[in-house]
């Protein structure tokens, strides 16, 4: 038990640091050590990728308050932007989350995969979106939340590397990016986390300390480490050369996704 407490007091730190750092969804990084832990504690493995994610997201909910806050003081965030996507992302993330909840593990887990891959691919791009590109209006960033929703859904993750790529390809500076899409994290997490939660509630074999496909225990330990971890990642997005790091963590997220392949043939 202490062991694995321990284990998700150090994903939570470390998921909130790139949470703030790279504006990448701190799900990359919990979902895989989830997989790994869960089934160390004797969670059967047909639940084992849906309680990964339902926890993923809703560990997110506490650093997606905490992480906008330290963006928002650096003149980082634009929250008309923010305004316009959250009510795509509400329906799109519930929506999600509820036909994810009733997927087979399988199927989630090689989207995971495909997911990572395409992820890692993206930040080694050195792509750069035409000068004349803006942001759409009210339905069109709507209509983008819902899709970047849905697939956050699938991976557990607070939607960081959908929104900031589409920002950036909008011509929104990557600071202003990173920090808006930290403050989208906060809608997303939480419409996951409720749909999660409805979509495993009375589901028969949910192992104890679970609340729906949330894993509590697990919920306690990220979220607290998340929690006090986002703003210095946040501090040192300002800081740090972040295209030679996402450059590193795309590397990472290339092992991962090789081992998650491995593992699953």
């Amino acid at each position: 038990m202490f062991t694995s407490l321990l284990i998700y007091l150090c994903c939570g730190a470390v998921a909130g640091i790139l949470a703030g750092l790279l504006g990448v969804g701190g799900g990359i990084v919990i979902v895989p050590m989830l997989l790994a832990t869960f089934p160390l504690q004797g969670i059967p493995s047909a639940f084992v990728q849906h309680l990964a994610l339902g926890t993923s997201l809703a560990s997110i909910v506490i650093p997606s308050i905490s992480s906008p806050r330290a963006h928002h003081k650096r003149g980082a965030v634009h929250w008309d932007i923010v305004k316009h996507i959250t009510p795509g992302i509400l329906l799109g993330t519930f929506a999600g989350s509820l036909i994810a909840s009733h997927m087979p593990t399988r199927f989630l887990q090689i989207f995971f995969i495909c997911f990572l891959i395409l992820v890692a691919t993206k930040m080694l791009s050195r792509y750069q979106p035409k000068a004349s590109r803006n942001m759409p209006g009210f339905l069109g960033t709507s209509t983008v939340g819902s899709g970047i929703g849905l697939i956050s859904s699938f991976v557990g993750i607070g939607g960081g590397t959908l929104s900031v790529p589409f920002m950036t390809f909008c011509n929104v500076p990557m600071h202003e990016a990173v920090g808006t899409s930290a403050a989208i994290g906060f809608p997303i997490a939480c419409a996951g986390t409720l749909g999660y939660i409805c979509g495993g509630f009375g589901v028969p074999g949910l192992p104890e300390g679970t609340l729906g496909y949330v894993h509590i225990t697990a919920l306690i330990g990220i979220a607290s480490a998340s929690f006090c971890t986002a703003p210095l990642g946040a501090k040192l997005s300002h800081s740090l050369p972040t295209a030679r790091l996402k450059q590193c963590f795309a590397v990472f997220l290339f092992i991962v996704a090789g081992k998650m392949l491995y593992n699953l043939l």
